[in-house]
């Protein structure tokens, strides 16, 4: 998305209604918790709902297919972010764009929750990852453009709206796994069905206190080239489903395709960015500069993007849920990260406060970052073999540990690409973040369908050791990188 860069009417900078922050925030808080909610909720059951047997409500895939649709699904919603940003940057803006992908959103979830077999999986993940990324694309611009950039509220305006992700994070999962343990799966994706509607309703009354901004359209696409848009996309759409007939592509070899149009795309942007003449050397330095962070970033996304996988079927298969006596929904687990993420969220940004010109340059948070990932998944190791025997404890100090390292890297790399980002490419390199993301992410799943839990000692000894290794090879050469980011930190 473009930054903002006007300021909010008088009205809205004055307003201190929502906990001192302007009102409208209030929405924006709502319809992002919900959606969160919805999209948490739904994923903590989706794997297990798709390799469960029919007589347990689910489809019975085997496993491999079961996390390649999960992997697959979440690199989409990554995916989907650039086609969001662009949706709101050439057509309807940002506010409108909002909107309308909570409103596929909550047709996907429908769709998951009312039609049955895998004709219900393909329709609602493919509308949830289309609105999805529309969300995600826009939603964080829109909370921006309630401040001036020298408004002190800002920072903390931002940090309630993180508040809001989290919390949606963390009941989703649980509402989700309570009703789906109690009525069956597709009860569990009608409520979380429900909280996107009840998201959409709030925002529907709220939308209309944003700035005029939010609904200015920053770069238009000319009415003359809107006939060749449309008809590449009936082309891609024709393409996809010529290959799905002739069984080119299939439910099993859905993250190969997710991941190859990735690389072509992120192949396609670095290109285009590094052979412009336009760029300063500065500005090609940088660039290059983002090619290793940005492969990184994709293994560590490979390992974090596995709660919704193989931590999945750890939970389900390997984990003792008893909970005096009362056996905890699989889904549970998924709500543990984002406890984590409210409770440390503020000090890594006080410490990294306190530190100023002394905290670690970005290279090396990405390194640690990702060696701190691999060393969670290698604490797998210290679970007792057996069905159904791993300590709870244990999965939460492994989760804590994802935690750790999600808030060494995470945070920072959205803000690094917009840093890194030549004055002409700025949606560019927003798009290569989300690239990698999505590479990762897609990876997950690939990566899961490996896992089997009678053999999972190597699967976990590989992963951790190799994540270890990408990490300890950035902080080897983190000063030739941050050469290369010239000046940016």
């Amino acid at each position: 998305m473009s930054p903002q860069t006007s300021a909010p009417p008088p009205d809205i900078q004055q307003d201190r209604r929502f906990l001192g922050q302007p009102w409208p925030l209030a929405s924006l808080f709502g319809v992002e918790m919900w959606e969160r909610f919805s999209f948490y909720g739904m994923q903590g059951i989706l794997v297990i709902y798709l390799y469960y047997s029919a007589a347990e409500g689910g489809l019975g895939i085997d496993e491999t297919t079961a996390t390649g649709i999960v992997g697959a699904y979440g690199g989409a919603v990554y995916l989907a972010t650039i086609l969001g940003a662009w949706v709101a940057d050439r057509l309807i803006g940002p506010e409108r764009t909002l909107f309308a992908s909570a409103v596929v959103v909550m047709a996907g979830h429908v769709a998951l929750a009312l039609i049955p077999g895998l004709g219900g999986v393909a329709v609602g993940l493919a509308l949830i990852a289309l609105g999805s990324g529309g969300v995600k694309a826009n939603a964080t611009s829109l909370v921006g453009s309630l401040y001036a950039a020298d408004d002190e509220r800002r920072d903390a305006g931002f940090s309630l709206f993180y508040m809001g992700i989290n919390l949606g994070a963390f009941a989703g999962p649980l509402l989700t796994g309570l009703l789906q343990e109690a009525q069956g799966f597709h009860w569990g994706f009608g409520l979380a069905a429900v909280g996107m509607a009840a998201g959409l309703a709030q925002y529907a009354v709220g939308r209309r206190a944003l700035p005029a901004e939010t609904h200015v359209v920053a770069n238009p696409l000319p009415p003359s080239r809107r006939a060749a848009y449309a008809g590449a996309l009936v082309a891609a759409a024709a393409l996809v489903a010529v290959l799905a007939l002739t069984g080119l592509m299939t439910v099993g070899n859905l993250p190969d395709w997710v991941l190859g149009v990735v690389v072509v795309a992120s192949v396609a942007y670095f290109t285009v960015i590094l052979t412009s003449g336009e760029l300063s050397a500065d500005e090609r330095s940088r660039v290059w500069s983002f090619v290793p962070l940005f492969v990184v970033n994709a293994v560590f996304w490979s390992l974090y993007q596995q709660q919704f996988t193989v931590v999945s079927i750890f939970s389900d298969q390997r984990l003792d849920r008893d909970l005096f006596g009362w056996e905890m929904p699989v889904s549970w687990v998924n709500s543990i990260n984002p406890v984590f993420v409210i409770v440390f969220a503020g000090v890594f940004a006080a410490v990294w406060t306190r530190l100023g010109e002394r905290q670690p340059v970005t290279p090396v948070k990405f390194g640690l970052g990702t060696i701190v990932m691999g060393m969670a998944f290698l604490l797998f190791l210290l679970s007792p073999s057996g069905e159904n025997t791993s300590p709870l404890l244990l999965l939460a100090f492994i989760l804590f540990v994802f935690t750790m390292a999600e808030l060494l890297i995470s945070p920072v790399g959205l803000s690094l690409s917009t840093k890194l980002a030549p004055r002409r490419f700025h949606t560019q390199m927003v798009a290569l973040y989300f690239l990698s993301v999505a590479f990762g992410t897609a990876m997950a799943g690939k990566l899961a369908g490996y896992y089997d839990v009678d053999r999972e000692t190597p699967y976990f000894l590989v992963l951790g050791l190799v994540a270890v290794g990408v990490g300890a090879l950035v902080l080897v050469f983190s000063r030739p990188v941050t050469r290369l980011m010239a000046g940016v930190r």
